[in-house]
């Protein structure tokens, strides 16, 4: 599996396909009912631009392993700009084995935390797979404000047809990229629903008329 390139992974590419600007729109309606303040952008610049925007200079960030912040660079500028207080760079201080439990604390909590999501239903329902769980918390609760950038191709209709992308579209990928990166695969351990965020303001999504990610 670590020479099998992303291209030779089999998916179900229905899952793979941009929703139309309107479906997108609509979305975006059920997201801000369900408190959550959502938005489309017509391409990765435009998603990038709209982040720093939302983040104030010196705000502590918590950036969740993403390809889709990977892809638009906003990642790299969180953690080298010099501009942010990036809790992955507090971790390269700290002793993995020693420290822990401070890294777990860093991680979970942040005054912002920025990734992305795997499956938004037209309901407004925001799906995210993980294997440890480690963005988990931060998502929830832990996090004073929260970002996602959404690539297009994520909409779906509810959630029966937002578990079938998780396993048979987010999750072929991701254990293929895994492989690659660590040697070792990934799982659909924990899957967390947001069905409403009551905290006005709290979380923010950005859609964006483009594929990214899985």
């Amino acid at each position: 599996m670590n020479n099998v390139k992303m291209a030779e992974v089999k998916v179900n590419e229905r899952f793979g396909r941009v929703a139309s600007k309107e479906r997108l729109e609509w979305t975006v309606e059920a997201l801000v009912k369900n408190g959550i303040r959502a938005e489309v952008v017509g391409g990765g610049d435009e998603a990038r631009e709209r982040v720093w925007e939302l983040l104030p200079a010196g705000a502590e960030v918590m950036n969740m392993n993403s390809r889709t912040l990977d892809t638009i660079g906003v990642a790299q500028e969180l953690l080298e700009s010099g501009r942010y207080r990036a809790v992955r760079n507090e971790f390269k201080r700290l002793d993995e084995r020693k420290e822990e439990l401070v890294r777990q604390r860093l991680g979970a909590a942040p005054e912002w935390a920025i990734g992305s999501v795997h499956a938004v239903t037209e309901d407004g329902q925001v799906m995210i797979a993980s294997n440890t769980g480690s963005q988990l918390s931060a998502y929830v609760y832990g996090a004073l404000h929260v970002i996602w950038v959404v690539g297009g191709q994520k909409i779906v209709r509810n959630m029966d047809e937002g578990f079938k992308r998780l396993n048979e579209y987010s999750w072929p990928l991701e254990n293929a990229r895994a492989m690659q990166a660590y040697g070792q695969g990934s799982n659909v351990s924990k899957v967390l629903i947001v069905n409403k965020e009551v905290r006005p303001d709290r979380i923010r999504l950005i859609v964006v008329q483009e594929k990214l990610g899985f």
